[in-house]
């Protein structure tokens, strides 16, 4: 997957001061996974499930605490070090969200297991969906506090813009990660050689048709889902209202009965 954690060290002169392991984190999170949900250990094709959404869930966490803050309408936020920081680390990660589309291919796998196609239609596959469809919901609600966010500091004629430019970069990073299998951590330890090897792979396998396919349909995914979710809130936003004003009207005094 693009952007997975692998591991990393932060050394201060010769010692290092930070290690952490992506296959031991990715152990735990898988191992903790299935003693709350023990179906997602069940079958093979499945042990993916939770760590794919953990990732996922790191752009969407990230998005809250950067565009969601409190703050005036048309005031621009003075963005301190710390914000790019997040917000680097925001975009480095966003392309785990919509990757988990491409994790599709373990249910046609599961579909060749052997159990009985029973298993395989009312749990696997069902349970498959559900990861890959919250993965991407996690990349649109993402987007959706990223264009609150534009649209807060006059910029609101900017979203449709930075949401295709999103997709674009999302989807380059998808190809990374499905066919030369960089991740996250490689940008941190060696980006000058990430970037030769980057650039010589977008020039010399010249993936654009891959990469543009790959674009349309997280677009176009992107667009249905977004009006399905901002549904829902409006949907919601109006039966709290309505359930609201009930209220005041059960506590104002009834005319005639003083």
């Amino acid at each position: 997957m693009f952007l997975p954690l692998a591991s990393f060290t932060v050394s201060f002169g010769t010692a290092p001061v930070l290690a952490v392991s992506a296959a031991g984190l990715r152990a735990f999170v898988e191992k903790s996974s299935c003693k709350f949900f023990p179906p997602l250990c069940a079958f093979p094709e499945s042990s993916w499930i939770a760590w794919n959404l953990c990732l996922a869930a790191i752009p969407l966490l990230i998005s809250v605490w950067l565009f969601r803050r409190p703050g005036r309408e048309g005031v621009t936020h003075r963005r301190s070090p710390l914000w790019w920081l997040g917000f680097l680390v925001y975009m480095a990660f966003l392309p785990n969200a919509p990757y988990l589309l491409t994790d599709i291919i373990h249910s046609v796998r599961a579909a060749r297991l052997p159990y009985s196609a029973w298993a395989i239609i009312l749990f696997v596959i069902p349970l498959h969906c559900v990861a890959i469809v919250g993965g991407f919901q996690a990349y649109v609600i993402s987007l959706i506090n990223q264009g609150h966010y534009l649209a807060r500091n006059g910029a609101k004629r900017w979203v449709n813009v930075v949401e295709l430019i999103t997709h674009a970069l999302c989807a380059i990073g998808i190809f990374l990660g499905r066919f030369d299998r960089l991740n996250s951590w490689d940008l941190v330890q060696d980006p000058s050689a990430i970037a030769l090897r980057v650039l010589d792979t977008l020039t010399t396998k010249r993936p654009a048709f891959v990469i543009f396919l790959t674009f349309i349909i997280i677009a176009v995914l992107y667009w249905v889902m977004k009006q399905v979710t901002l549904g829902l809130v409006l949907r919601y936003r109006y039966v709290r209202a309505e359930k609201q004003a009930e209220r005041q009207m059960r506590r104002q005094p009834q005319p005639g009965l003083e």
